[in-house]
């Protein structure tokens, strides 16, 4: 009998292949495998397994982000298959046109995105985004979706109306709007993505003031538990320093000292799993979508810890 994995990395790698979806699946081996003989190039692999999520409209749906479910297009889908071929450096071409053309017609009037649009009721999803018949334009969906289009050189007519709000969204947020850490991470994404880089570094800094002033950030993982959880958020659902700075050239790494980023790492490695995974924090409204998220979460922070320098494998 092989002996049991030990280091990070090979734990991970067990649970991966015993509970992911095939993207993660793809995902985890593009990112963290050697090719291997016989099998389909990594990133042929990646881009064929997020093909089975993507409509005929252009969009991304049957739950592609577990926390929405149902066979329809959505933004907050887009978002993450965006981010997917973001990694693999295939958010270009053909495929991005038809997704433009997508993010165009079911844009509220300012020309952004909502975070749910209406053709997702009657499907499951989770309770705590209500779906409504006219929803506003969102932050959480357009700047990410905004960011990766600009990091991948995309020219569209749809970018530039949602760029516009993104700035007026990120801007009232670093004047000291109330938000929360998902919005946030929103925010960072344009941030890093678009291309005016001196005005993204000054509204980061200002962003960062704001997110340590509403405490938003647990600075001090290991008493986490007198730390305040924002509202609507589930009961221990804190963020921590390398949730707002995933890599080290983020515009919010400057937000956190040395310090405070290794004492995140550090929080961050140790919640590895004894099944190999990471958890998840958030409310886990129904048992699938907690097995299809933790893969998820798994990638992210083994992406997070080797960015960062430290030993995964």
């Amino acid at each position: 009998m092989d002996p049991a994995p030990t280091s990070p990395l090979a734990r991970a790698e067990h649970f991966v292949w015993l509970t992911a979806r095939v993207l993660e699946q793809r995902r985890f081996a593009y990112h963290f495998l050697p090719q291997r003989d016989g099998l389909e190039p990594a990133v042929d692999a990646v881009e064929r397994a997020l093909a089975a999520y993507l409509n005929d409209d252009g969009g991304y749906g049957h739950a592609l982000e577990p926390d929405l479910r149902g066979p329809v297009s959505q933004p907050l889908h887009t978002a993450y298959a965006l981010r997917v071929l973001d990694e693999i450096g295939r958010c270009g071409g053909q495929r991005i046109e038809r997704v433009c053309r997508y993010l165009t017609e079911i844009s509220t009037p300012t020309g952004a995105l909502p975070a749910l649009h209406p053709s997702l009721r009657g499907y499951p999803a989770a309770p705590w985004i209500p779906v409504v018949d006219d929803p506003p334009s969102d932050l959480l969906a357009t700047g990410p979706v905004t960011g990766l289009l600009h990091r991948g050189g995309v020219w569209h007519a749809w970018l530039f109306r949602a760029t516009d709000f993104c700035w007026s969204a990120v801007e009232r947020l670093a004047d000291g709007a109330p938000t929360h850490p998902y919005e946030v991470m929103a925010a960072i994404t344009f941030l890093d993505c678009v291309p005016d880089r001196q005005r993204a570094g000054a509204v980061a800094e200002r962003l960062g003031a704001r997110v340590r002033e509403q405490r938003l950030v647990v600075l001090d993982p290991w008493d986490a538990a007198g730390h305040p959880v924002p509202a609507g958020y589930g009961p221990g659902e804190h963020h921590f320093a390398h949730d707002f700075a995933r890599l080290p050239g983020s515009v919010a790494r400057p937000w956190f000292s040395d310090t405070e980023m290794s004492a995140s790492l550090d929080h961050l490695a140790a919640a590895q799993q004894e099944d190999g995974g990471w958890p998840i924090n958030w409310r886990q409204w129904a048992p699938g979508t907690a097995l299809e998220c933790r893969p998820m979460v798994t990638i992210d922070a083994l992406l997070t810890l080797r960015a960062y320098g430290r030993e995964i494998d």
